[in-house]
């Protein structure tokens, strides 16, 4: 199984599934990993008419614990070498989307595969917008008569399970120019009239951090995720830029209200006269430790329970079923460019999560 588990993890790494390109290829793969899985196979189009799919496989009764991932990856940012090499190198498998999450992929392949009751959810735009899992959520008729006692969402956690996290909102906030040579005088910079936003949106930020009815101990840090990335859409310096936009992604808990964070940023929109977009992840899932599905976690890994601050498709996939975040490695090496995962690392994951299944 080792052998079968290092091939199946490099063979999915050697894949450009990056989440603005197409992930069927990937899915062709896993799912002729399935023999006498029960498959089903949802298709779907992104908002760039990018075809892509996800896939429910089951085998066995109702009532038992699905195992998912995503096939997507991030972009290739700051890779130097190929990002999609899959070399093995003294037990180590390099690429993109080795450890988030090809490599856990592979593990809950082999763990399902090896378990006489196994349900599978592998989704894809998890790094993007969560259709895929979503999708799974409302539409697949297979994970619903499989009855879903919980779900484990195999992100790399260093097999320590994960009871609960933030989900998000996105801001995209949209200022208009008129496109000029710049020399002119005739042209208007739309970052001119972005500025002013991102004046109240940095007092947000600052807020964030102090503001402790905005916090939640519980987690680490306690203070929500407010993170800019400013975009001029490839204007050249000698411009007047046409279209600002401002993206800013706002993580939160469960104990955390956000309507505070999302009425501050419409009426700075308002007042500035940025057009504002709002896109909602989901809901923060959370568990108690006592839940059951914590407390067969705890079991399987003997290790106690904490919470992230990250996201993930348990917050759309909380829907079919509790979740928890549990899986191999740790996300030291993901989103870089010299990504990377011990072998080992996804081999001791296999009985871990096989355990789960049996529970």
């Amino acid at each position: 199984m080792e052998n079968d588990l290092a091939r199946l993890a490099a063979e999915l790494v050697r894949m450009d599934s990056r989440s603005f390109v197409s992930n069927l290829a990937v899915a062709e793969r896993l799912v002729a990993e399935l023999e006498g899985f029960e498959v089903e196979r949802l298709d779907f189009t992104d908002p760039a008419g990018v075809p892509k799919c996800v896939i429910v496989a089951h085998k066995g009764g109702p009532g038992g614990i699905a195992l998912s991932g995503h096939m997507d990856t991030v972009p290739d940012t700051g890779w130097t070498t190929n990002p999609w090499s899959g070399d093995i190198r003294d037990g180590v498998l390099h690429g993109l989307g080795s450890v988030d999450m090809k490599g856990p992929v592979a593990a809950c392949v082999m763990a399902a595969r090896a378990a006489p009751r196994a349900t599978l959810l592998l989704t894809t735009d998890e790094e993007t917008t969560k259709q895929g899992a979503r999708l799974i959520a409302e539409q697949s008729a297979l994970a619903r008569r499989a009855e879903l006692r919980g779900i484990v969402v195999a992100e790399p956690t260093a097999l320590i399970p994960v009871r609960g996290h933030r989900a998000h909102v996105l801001f995209t906030a949209t200022a208009e120019g008129v496109q000029k040579h710049s020399s002119t005088g005739q042209g208007v910079n739309a970052n001119w009239a972005l500025i002013p936003f991102l004046v109240e949106a940095r007092a947000m930020f600052e807020r964030l951090r102090q503001d402790e009815t905005l916090q939640d101990p519980a987690y680490d840090p306690p203070f929500s995720d407010f993170n800019l990335v400013l975009d001029n859409h490839g204007t050249a310096v000698n411009v007047t830029v046409p279209r600002a936009t401002a993206r800013i992604k706002f993580r939160y808990s469960a104990r955390v209200d956000p309507a505070p964070v999302v009425d501050a940023m419409r009426r700075a929109a308002r007042a500035n006269g940025i057009t504002l977009e709002e896109a909602y992840e989901g809901r923060p899932p959370e568990l108690p430790e006592d839940h059951p599905l914590v407390r067969a976690a705890m079991r399987a890994t003997n290790a106690a329970p904490r919470t992230a601050p990250y996201g993930t498709d348990a917050s759309e996939l909380q829907a079919l079923a509790p979740c928890v975040v549990l899986g191999p490695s740790v996300m030291a090496t993901a989103h870089t460019p010299h990504e990377h995962v011990p072998l080992d690392d996804l081999n001791r994951a296999v009985p871990v999560l096989r355990r789960l299944l049996d529970a």
